[in-house]
């Protein structure tokens, strides 16, 4: 047997760079695997550590997944009563997003932090394509940024076309094994080769009839930085559901409203919505809490109610 770490996947072929001479090879599942019992359409991740056993010269089957330190994982976007693994073993999350082209939607950064919230996983919010930005854009910005630093989360600004903020990116990638994610069409992939020329990711555009961005990465991958680090570049994303949470999870990874919750009347068990002596409610009423994380809160919990309605009635 060999270790490595599985720095691609391709949905049926992982490529494991072993850690004895660095060389990669090319391997498939051997047996099924599962994540805590939950149904997965791709157990293995990159970042992954496993042991493979060799096939023939430079291919070999993945026997065992070893323990992961921490994982991101989705509802599959194929099948919705699946989950699918973004990458596990990872130092921090870098969530690039736009105000502009296409359009800010708010709440896919609420969707996105309740994968890394968990874990305890660090994130640091890009905001990109800043040399697109009207006065209206630049404003909406400025209030992101107060609501995610307010809370303990890093946020940026980059453009890639005036090569503005992009030494300091560099600074927070360095030395660190980072997940790259974001929705469609925000530049993450002009955002990589800014920063490391000699990768050369396929760059997209938007669709001219929806708006949105096109998908550029097809697959996960780890790319070496030649500064130190890697980062994992995975596939953008279009929307986020949640399949695998209840009420309680969620109101949990709302950070704030987790602290808060100890002055709950009902502590850590209030969802704060109607419950009596609510301290999120009252901060809100107070301006202390966001009403835009708040109402995206309320939203996301509205959605998973229905979805946990439905799978009960599926099972009557």
């Amino acid at each position: 047997m060999q270790t490595g770490t599985v720095i691609r996947s391709t949905g049926s072929w992982y490529w494991v760079r072993l850690d004895e001479d660095g060389a990669i090879w090319k391997c498939r599942i051997l047996g099924k695997f599962r994540l805590e019992d939950l149904p997965l359409t791709n157990p293995v991740a990159v970042g992954d550590r496993v042991e493979i056993r060799p096939e023939r010269e430079g291919q070999g089957l993945i026997t065992q997944i070893l323990p992961r330190r921490n994982y991101v994982v989705r509802q599959s976007p194929r099948r919705k009563h699946d989950l699918h693994l973004l990458a596990a073993n990872i130092d921090q999350a870098m969530l690039i997003t736009t105000v502009v082209q296409p359009d800010l939607k708010p709440g896919f950064i609420d969707r996105f932090l309740l994968m890394t919230e968990p874990h305890e996983i660090p994130v640091i919010i890009v905001f990109n394509k800043g040399d697109l930005y009207d006065e209206r854009a630049v404003d909406i910005f400025f209030e992101m940024k107060a609501i995610y630093e307010k809370i303990g989360y890093s946020v940026l600004a980059t453009s890639v076309v005036e090569r503005k903020g992009l030494e300091k990116v560099k600074e927070v990638l360095r030395d660190k094994r980072t997940l790259l994610a974001g929705q469609s069409g925000v530049g993450k992939s002009s955002l990589i080769n800014a920063i490391q020329p000699h990768l050369n990711l396929r760059v997209g555009e938007l669709s001219d009839y929806s708006g949105k961005g096109k998908h550029t990465t097809t697959f996960a991958e780890m790319l070496d930085l030649d500064f130190g680090g890697h980062v994992i570049d995975t596939p953008g994303i279009k929307t986020l559901s949640f399949n695998n949470l209840d009420p309680q999870n969620v109101a949990h990874s709302f950070r704030e409203f987790f602290h808060l919750s100890a002055q709950c009347r009902f502590g850590a068990a209030c969802l704060h919505r109607n419950e009596p002596e609510c301290a999120v409610r009252l901060s809100l009423e107070r301006g202390k809490v966001s009403e835009l994380r708040y109402f995206n809160y309320l939203a996301i919990l509205e959605e998973i109610e229905e979805i946990n309605y439905w799978e009960r009635r599926k099972e009557l």
